[in-house]
């Protein structure tokens, strides 16, 4: 592994730590070993592995195997997943079994399990991100100040806000964006919230703009076009877009980047983000050519007299497949220390500690 060092203000323990980035689709599971190092502390990571959810019975079998892979006995656990911890129960829709944190503390033999929200730790992850992992798709390239909203289209769709602090560690809000009601503004947008309210009167944000909603949302457009239907995974309509005989596809991608460019304008005028947006997940790379010749940018800046303000906030495409495990060990060394007495002190994350 690379011996980069991912300096945090004060870590509250020193021993070795596994991270845990867990979404719908797959799991990202890295060794954490913290260093003091004169004048301030670090960490680095040792190992890393993915996986496939869908490949095992539960979230305990994926952390074991890979304890068992690297041969580590460790018994503390920063776990970002994807959700909101009510009472002892993660709830995502999108993850593929349930998962209870006082079973999986139980079944693991932990002395440590902490929880947090997984765009809550990819908004932690925001000041490691190095000048070389992002591309600037619009706006200037020089650090702004200011809140930094993270976004990202998975499985389904998170964000968190990143509100940085004057000698001190940032306040991350998590946000269930994913949730909130898909508003449209062209027929097009129109007529596909149409087509999927025949399914459910209520079509969430994330029915449309994430992974699993690329898919509905290539279905509607066929359906409206009057195509039979047609099986196939986000990453495929990407390619048939991107092989530029499946006009369709080339819809589905053109329609999809132009309303996630519009929801993020709002977003960013819903949070203030002065200081940039982070655009992650696993969708948007897939899709980074054509992303950047649609009309993402147009929407985002079409925001009437607001439009100057967002020319002045950068946008960038974050393609580092570490975020989460990154963040999730920057959360877990940089946290009050009463966290861990204080169960439900973040609604959205929850302390299994």
């Amino acid at each position: 592994m690379s011996s980069r060092r991912y300096p945090i203000a004060s870590p509250s323990r020193g021993a070795p730590l596994i991270a845990a980035d867990v979404g719908g689709t797959h799991a990202r599971i890295a060794s954490i070993r913290p260093l003091a190092e004169d004048g301030g502390a670090a960490f680095v990571i040792d190992d890393y592995c993915k996986y496939a959810c869908a490949d095992y019975p539960g979230l305990g079998a994926i952390i074991d195997a890979f304890r068992v892979r690297h041969g580590r006995a460790i018994d503390a656990v920063a776990l970002a997943i994807a959700g909101f911890v009510v009472d002892d129960a993660v709830i995502n829709v999108n993850l593929p079994w349930a998962v209870s944190i006082s079973a999986l503390r139980r079944e693991l033999g932990l002395r440590e399990l902490a929880v947090v929200n997984d765009f809550k730790a990819i908004a932690h992850a925001v000041g490691h991100i190095a000048e070389g992992e992002s591309t600037l798709l619009c706006g200037p390239s020089a650090r702004q100040d200011g809140p930094v909203l993270v976004v990202g289209p998975g499985t389904g769709l998170g964000g968190a806000v990143h509100l940085p602090r004057r000698g001190g560690s940032p306040t991350i809000l998590a946000t269930e964006v994913g949730q909130a009601t898909l508003a449209a503004t062209t027929e097009i947008e129109f007529a596909v919230l149409g087509e999927l309210r025949r399914r459910s009167p209520r079509v969430l944000v994330e029915h449309v703009l994430s992974g699993t909603g690329l898919v509905n949302l290539d279905a509607a457009i066929r359906a409206l076009r009057g195509a039979p239907a047609l099986v196939r995974t986000a990453a495929g309509i990407s390619a048939a877009a991107r092989g530029g005989g499946d006009p369709l596809a080339s819809e589905t991608v053109d329609v999809f980047c132009a309303w996630f460019g519009a929801l993020l304008g709002d977003l960013a005028l819903l949070y203030g983000a002065q200081g940039g947006i982070y655009l992650a997940g696993g969708v948007l790379p897939q899709m980074r050519d054509l992303l950047a010749r649609s009309r993402f940018v147009e929407r985002f800046l079409d925001k009437g007299a607001m439009r100057e303000a967002l020319e002045r906030t950068p946008v960038r495409l974050v393609d580092h497949a570490q975020l989460g495990v990154i963040g999730a060990a920057s959360w877990y060394f940089e946290r009050e220390p009463e966290y861990d007495r204080a169960p439900g002190a973040d609604a959205s994350a929850g302390s299994g500690g």
